[in-house]
């Protein structure tokens, strides 16, 4: 058995464990039922709703939690009681509908185990404090969002902890960002917040503001996971947008985006340079050791690219040990400068690769064709692009590593 499903039985036979040694229910049986019913009422209408986490492959129920106060009102092993009866109600209805998760079993003995001891733990969290707070201006509210505070911890804790069991979350980068995407203080005051009304409507036996608040509860949380759902499609359409137009072994933009930004600037009157850029005698490098060195060393030229431009510039690999850059808002003589510092760092810092078990330096040199002047609507983007292609196929004929120039604003070569 897998090592996550072994930590979410555990966590199931410590929580059953834990309202055992609370039982029996010291509450009214009848007020207890009624207070069940409509909790496990509001609590269904949630199921439906599930978040993607980690790599894609792992989910998390969206919706808010009144285990705190049903903790309160019913103590560890009410709540053991609810938990088990609520958790396979729901698994029960996933398997029917066929909805159910690859892990659906275990994942129910999760949600159990944690939700048992996290809110057990604000149990005596709050019932140990409670006397202090209670003549304290506010000390009830003060005391909700304080145990809130701990069931946050403890239940992001046992969530980040059974994701990286199924290797879900691999980095603390991953941790990072599954923190931020969950609103924690959002989580806390809202939760904090219902739970301490949903209790004192219990305790006051104001039955109809329970479920009014059940009910406002629900609306808001989903409208709430509605608008979550929108920013989320956003981020991801945003994210394969930005892939589309990327070179994945680079980092760089790749040419579909080059051809977007000649689109753009056509016409606009803008002074640049344009340059073509082709690493020396590539073929060989790949014939003397591998594809896999060949790429090492593109990988070492785009870091090279990306150090030497400025931030108006911008960078293509343009074809296989091709690459292409637009350098914006510098003067000829910048740009000849720029190039011509690049070509001596490429040569004097070879590439440092893996062959055969052992480091290996890897020297190559590049040649380069930069064609300036404004893009006016008689010189499109494309035949500008095609002119500093061709000073690099002269560069090549020259003998190589070398950079070949022409400035159309003073017809200079």
């Amino acid at each position: 058995m897998e090592k996550y499903k072994i930590f979410d039985i555990a966590l199931f036979v410590v929580s059953v464990a834990i309202g055992l040694y609370f039982a029996p229910l010291e509450v009214d049986l009848v007020k207890y039922i009624a207070v069940f019913c409509i909790y496990l009422f509001f609590s269904i209408m949630y199921t439906n709703y599930k978040v993607i986490q980690g790599n894609g492959t792992a989910t998390y129920d969206y919706g808010m939690s009144y285990s705190q106060s049903f903790a309160l009102f019913a103590g560890p092993f009410g709540l053991l009681i609810f938990e088990i009866f609520y958790r396979f109600s729901v698994y029960f209805q996933r398997k029917i509908t066929k909805t159910a998760d690859a892990d659906e079993f275990t994942d129910t003995f999760f949600n159990i185990g944690t939700f048992v001891i996290y809110n057990t733990i604000a149990y005596i969290f709050f019932m140990s404090l409670y006397p202090f707070f209670e003549n304290v201006p506010f000390g009830y509210s003060i005391l909700f969002l304080l145990a809130a505070l701990v069931i946050m911890v403890f239940a992001n804790s046992f969530l980040l902890f059974s994701l990286y069991l199924s290797g879900n979350i691999h980095s603390w980068n991953e941790v990072s960002s599954f923190l931020k995407r969950r609103s924690m203080l959002d989580i806390v005051v809202k939760n904090a917040l219902t739970n301490g009304l949903l209790y004192y409507f219990v305790m006051e036996n104001q039955w109809e503001m329970l479920i009014v608040l059940l009910s406002l509860n629900y609306v808001v949380s989903k409208s709430f996971l509605s608008k979550q759902e929108n920013r989320q499609n956003e981020i991801e359409r945003d994210y394969f947008k930005e892939m589309a137009y990327t070179d994945f072994m680079t980092g760089l933009a790749n040419r579909a985006m080059m051809d977007k930004q000649m689109s753009e600037i056509n016409g606009s009157n803008e002074v640049l340079g344009i340059v073509v850029i082709d690493i020396d005698k590539f073929k060989r490098i790949n014939d003397n050791y591998n594809h896999a060195v060949g790429d090492l060393v593109i990988q070492h030229f785009a870091k090279m690219l990306k150090s030497r431009v400025r931030k108006n510039d911008q960078v293509f690999r343009s074809g296989g040990e091709e690459f292409t850059l637009f350098l914006r808002d510098r003067t000829y003589e910048e740009c000849i400068e720029c190039l011509e510092g690049l070509r001596t760092q490429v040569s004097e810092q070879p590439a440092e690769v893996e062959f055969n078990g052992e480091m290996t330096q890897i020297s190559y040199t590049v040649s380069c064709g930069l064609y300036y002047n404004a893009m006016v609507e008689e010189l499109p983007m494309e035949r500008a692009y095609i002119y500093a292609d061709q000073l690099l196929l002269e560069a090549k004929g020259r003998g190589r590593n070398r950079l070949v120039v022409k400035n159309g604003l003073e017809t200079y070569k």
